[in-house]
């Protein structure tokens, strides 16, 4: 038995990445998780990963994986897998807002100008990693609201607060979008103030995905970077302390957490 064995939690965008980092260290303390994504067994994409083989390994680790196909750019999806929730356990404690249409790193980093890339790619990054945020939120929120209560972590980045800097070359619809992240944390929980809903806004550190790993030439040397489950680890450790109620409306840094609950990572892992 976990400490979060009696909780119900959604991480969306879980097939790969920081968001399959996240739902395997919540299931490895025992929560039940509902992982969303469109790529399953029968429909990869080409980094691999899986919703069906994260979930399978949710449940490895000792929690209960539940694998709900679910494509956030269409809205009648993700009310689907809100009311499978409903239906199949009857709460919603926490929802992780993760998902996010990451374009090839050597385009998301790769510092062109905003005249020179799509608008297509403005689109594809608003859309799943701002406004899919917006949209899963107003479905949990009904559900904690008729439960009385419940946590939202939206997954921003340090981009949210301080821009792109020309030592910083991401572009612009990704700091844009979690700049909006950053605003969205902030303005929902003063509308949920009282009502006993919290949302937070984490940061997470730099971290070994398969996006970056492929294309490691982008970035350099990532030997010093953080494996994906080490954000699912300290968030474990920072949900079990149940304190996050008095961070409404907070951005929390996962390396600083990681210092408060005295966690490290697995180097190389």
């Amino acid at each position: 038995m976990g400490d979060l064995a009696e909780t119900v939690i959604m991480v969306t965008g879980a097939s790969r990445g920081i968001g399959k980092g996240i739902a395997l260290g919540l299931g490895e303390a025992g929560a039940t998780v509902y992982v969303t994504g469109r790529s399953t067994d029968t429909n990869r994409e080409q980094l691999g990963g899986t919703i069906d083989e994260t979930a399978a390994q949710v449940t490895q680790l000792g929690g209960a994986g539940v694998a709900v196909q679910c494509d956030h750019r269409i809205d009648s999806e993700v009310a689907a897998a809100f009311e499978r929730i409903v239906r199949e356990v009857g709460r919603l404690d926490v929802l992780v807002n993760n998902a996010f249409a990451s374009p090839d790193q050597r385009v998301q980093w790769g510092g062109e100008p905003f005249w020179e890339i799509p608008a297509s790619l403005w689109d594809d990054v608003i859309t799943v990693g701002l406004r899919s945020h917006f949209v899963a939120s107003r479905h949990a929120v009904r559900i904690m609201l008729e439960q009385g209560g419940g946590l939202i972590l939206n997954v921003g980045s340090r981009y949210s607060l301080e821009g792109k800097t020309s030592a910083s070359p991401v572009i612009l619809p990704y700091s844009v979008g979690k700049a909006g992240v950053h605003r969205l944390t902030a303005d929902m929980a003063v509308e949920l103030q009282d009502r006993g809903i919290t949302v937070i806004e984490i940061l997470p550190p730099a971290t070994r995905t398969e996006g970056v790993v492929a294309r490691a030439d982008t970035f350099g040397d990532i030997s010093t970077w953080h494996s994906a489950m080490f954000t699912g680890k300290v968030l474990a450790a920072f949900l079990a302390g149940g304190d996050a109620a008095s961070k409404s409306g907070s951005t929390l840094r996962i390396v600083d957490l990681a210092v408060e609950f005295d966690i490290t990572d697995t180097p190389n892992s």
